[in-house]
């Protein structure tokens, strides 16, 4: 194949007049979750669409019976829910339709454009090997394109089974006008029969994408370019049956920060691996945009400003490469710009996935909501996910008497004890309990003790958290109450 840039006569796509409902559709293969690419995908589909007040559709291609899982579809259908991309109807299960693709296929034979063809195993064995000695890539040489009803009438009688095969063009070229790639030629020589039933009768992946988004009235498919050898031989269906060819645009695929191809070490896990570490669905929408999309230098969308600024022009041809520090302070920035009843509703839908939430799982309740909130503008400022933010929270959920990390044992060996038994009974004798007048207190003892505000607010933030470093010390006392407060303290002096 052959790739040209793109025709400059080719009005971009917001400028082509939308005669039609713009209809995109994202069709996930259900042998795995739905994968960081996948989930890529899905969103500039659901945002061309949306843009152009049209419909994303969602077919599951679940062809393959025996890869196939009900596990997989869930995970798939659960995954775009929680990234907040609604697809549009109901979802459509390519299997169910395999009388429809037989039936189309029927149409093909009777007009000319299909034949039965009787090569066995073997004979597809040597035509490969035949390729391969003479240095060509393996191609079907057409041998059943032609032949009489009698060869096809001795083959049934000794009990061989046909596949169907399109009568593909032999000459010329297919061109593909693709929206990121441009023009590409494929020589139609390169292109062989492909198979469209198999011999159990079964469709294959290219007649049944073919036969369902032209049922579905796709007008665009936009996918991953992984599938741009593919567009070549879909176009010959289409021909054959005498469709519009719908749209094609083909987004590299996404590689890792050293340009290789995108492993799990990488990051190329299930959607739902980015949930469990504690990111926001909105913040890993706005990172997965900039994937391989750009407008300018600019970084932050919002939802809306997707949709609108969004177009096929600006998607690059060279692949993109995925960087977890990146998403990891874009999450950041997201998680500080959130309101603190947001954050904690973040984690509240959270808490069945994330990693490290097991005791938070465990306590959760309207008390515990609550003083997580009053907690939060502290702790969300040194989180760049909701895992960093819930064990920075844990003493909320610690159970006395607190375990001390190494940092806050020595602390309170070197001194920090005596500070503790000496302000215990002025925070105690406090009227009221609150982060000014606690920190009135503790600045109270300071000066009359000769000491540094941190030798005494160190030893204070180990005893109640078990930690050196927690939020503001005077908002601990404040989020964990008089009761709990001296009661930690009490337990460290």
């Amino acid at each position: 194949m052959l790739h040209e840039p793109p025709v400059a006569s080719m009005p971009p796509v917001a400028e082509t007049a939308m005669s039609e409902k713009v209809v995109t559709r994202f069709a996930p293969s259900p042998t795995g979750f739905l994968h960081i690419g996948g989930a890529r995908t899905a969103l500039f589909n659901w945002l061309f669409a949306r843009k152009h007040g049209g419909v994303m559709a969602l077919r599951i291609e679940d062809t393959d019976r025996e890869r196939s899982t009900q596990a997989a579809i869930d995970a798939i259908l659960d995954g775009l829910k929680w990234l907040g991309l609604a697809w549009d109807g109901d979802v459509v299960h390519q299997f169910a339709r395999a009388g429809r693709h037989a039936e189309a296929v029927s149409d093909l034979i009777a007009q000319g454009r299909a034949y039965r063809c009787y090569a066995t195993p073997a004979e597809l064995d040597e035509m490969r090997e035949s390729a391969r000695r003479e240095g060509r890539p393996p191609r079907y040489d057409g041998r059943w394109r032609d032949r009489d009803s009698a060869d096809a009438a001795k083959a049934e009688a000794a009990g061989l089974r046909p596949v169907i095969r399109l009568r593909a063009p032999q000459e010329g070229e297919t061109i593909v006008e693709d929206r990121v790639q441009g023009r590409v030629v494929f020589p139609n020589k390169d292109l062989d029969d492909l198979v469209l039933l198999r011999s159990d009768g079964t469709p294959t992946y290219m007649l049944a994408v073919v036969v369902d988004d032209h049922d579905m009235g796709a007008t665009h498919v936009i996918r991953g370019d992984d599938h741009l050898t593919n567009a070549a031989r879909q176009t010959h269906i289409y021909q054959a049956f005498g469709w519009e060819t719908p749209v094609f645009a083909h987004i590299p695929l996404i590689h890792g920060p050293d340009g290789a191809k995108l492993s799990k070490r990488h990051g190329a896990l299930g959607v739902d691996a980015y949930r469990a570490m504690g990111y926001l669905p909105a913040a890993l929408r706005n990172y997965l945009v900039r994937l391989g999309w750009s407008q300018g230098d600019r970084e932050f969308f919002s939802t809306q400003e997707m949709i609108e600024a969004f177009d096929l022009s600006g998607v690059g041809r060279s692949p993109a490469r995925f960087d977890f520090a990146k998403l990891e302070n874009m999450n950041g920035h997201y998680m500080r710009a959130a309101s603190e009843a947001d954050l904690v509703a973040e984690i509240e839908g959270a808490l069945p996935y994330l990693e490290k939430a097991d005791a938070f799982r465990a306590a959760w309740s309207p008390a515990l909501k609550a003083q997580l909130t009053a907690a939060m503008p502290g702790l969300k400022e040194r989180a760049k996910t909701l895992n960093e933010l819930i064990d920075g929270a844990g003493f909320l959920v610690a159970q006395r008497p607190l375990a001390m990390d190494a940092k806050a044992g020595e602390i309170l060996a070197a001194g920090g004890k005596a500070h503790l038994a000496a302000l215990a009974p002025r925070l105690a004798a406090l009227p009221d309990w609150s982060a000014a007048s606690t920190e009135a207190a503790v600045r109270a003892y300071v000066e009359t003790s000769g000491a540094k505000l941190g030798q005494v607010a160190q030893p204070l933030r180990a005893a109640l958290t078990g930690r050196s470093t927690s939020p503001g010390i005077f908002d601990v006392l404040a989020v964990l109450g008089r009761d709990e407060s001296l009661g930690r303290i009490a337990d460290a002096a």
